[in-house]
């Protein structure tokens, strides 16, 4: 999961941390690294609560960029990355504003999407940390909305 979450990352990461002067070049792979940490992170974090539901609602669509759990996934990931790179709040508030939604838009297109395998429901859930049961029981709720 967390490859293919990098992978995801780095396909989207060109104008918000790449092309960034606020992320010194030879950075670019330790800022992509740090925002794929973050974004697991904040998903596990959802996931060890009981907070799976938060996150299956976010498979549902709607809009990312004011989704609560993309949210939360960009305040972690901004922390993270003023902390690790020394970036103003504005700066970081920059990067993940361009990023997160993207990435998470694209997460859940791929994972809806019949013809694409790199990602599946069940296989995310898990690595959050959501049990086997109650995964199965959120998976069928959320194909029932489609």
């Amino acid at each position: 999961m967390f490859e293919s979450l990098l992978n995801l990352v780095k396909e989207h990461a060109g104008e918000a941390i790449v092309n960034n002067p606020a992320i010194p070049n030879e950075k670019n792979d330790d800022a992509i690294q740090t925002a794929t940490g973050g974004i697991m992170d904040h998903l596990k974090s959802l996931g060890g609560s009981g907070e799976l539901d938060k996150i299956m609602g976010m498979f549902s669509g709607g809009d990312m960029a004011n989704n609560s759990v993309v949210s939360g996934i960009s305040g972690n990931v901004a922390q993270s990355l003023m902390s690790k790179f020394g970036i103003s709040a504005d700066q970081a508030g920059g990067i993940v504003s361009n990023l997160i939604p993207v990435v998470m838009n694209n997460l859940v297109k791929k994972t809806n999407d019949p013809n694409d395998s790199s990602f599946d429901l069940k296989g995310i859930m898990g690595a959050v940390g959501g049990n086997a049961g109650g995964v199965d029981g959120l998976l069928n709720s959320v194909k029932n909305l489609f």
